[in-house]
């Protein structure tokens, strides 16, 4: 399995970038995506999720109501629209596949996903 992602970019403050991730090799439709991020100096953290299906989403409180994720199971697609981006979601962005087949719970935790994609660096300026 392939996951590419692509989108990232240098913005001000307030304003929008939308990260896209494109999955080769297998089954995507059958598997929850997730996106994490990886400011400097710190940890990678969980940021959003999909389910396989797409009626399920969750989101880290700091982008709720900012960020949204998407899918498009033809293209074999996750997306992560980003708006009112602040200092603070700088970072590099990457997606990863849900380990589990049609999971129907969503994942947070870095050790449930068994694919990353290479991640793309997003910058906001203040």
């Amino acid at each position: 399995v392939q996951l590419q992602a692509s989108g990232g970019g240098l913005v001000q403050a307030g304003g929008s970038l939308r990260l896209s991730c494109a999955a080769s090799g297998r089954s995507f439709s059958n598997y929850g995506m997730g996106w994490f991020r990886q400011a400097p100096g710190k940890e990678r953290e969980f940021v959003a999720y999909i389910s396989w299906s797409g009626d399920r989403t969750y989101y880290v409180d700091s982008v709720k109501g900012r960020f949204t994720i998407f899918r498009d199971n033809a293209e074999n697609t996750v997306y992560l629209q980003m708006s009112g981006l602040e200092p603070e979601d700088t970072a590099i962005y990457s997606c990863a596949a849900d380990r589990t087949y049609r999971n129907n719970y969503y994942r947070t935790r870095e050790r449930e996903y068994n694919y990353w994609g290479q991640g793309t660096l997003v910058t906001v300026s203040s």
